[in-house]
């Protein structure tokens, strides 16, 4: 796997911690944000063609 594939699969699993942080802290506007950012990591992986299913595995 190169740099960039792992730096954004782990990206994407940051994200996705801090937006169920968000989620359990009720915090609305931070789990539009989080949301957002995550929307954007998958586009991100799709454009490049990095499998997302792959980052449960990394």
């Amino acid at each position: 796997m190169d740099a960039f594939t792992t730096s954004l699969l782990h990206r994407i699993e940051a994200a996705q911690s801090d937006l169920s942080r968000a989620r359990e802290a009720g915090d609305d506007f931070l789990v539009d944000v989080e949301q957002e950012e995550l929307n954007d990591l998958h586009r991100l992986a799709a454009e490049h063609g990095v499998r997302i299913d792959a980052a449960a595995a990394a």
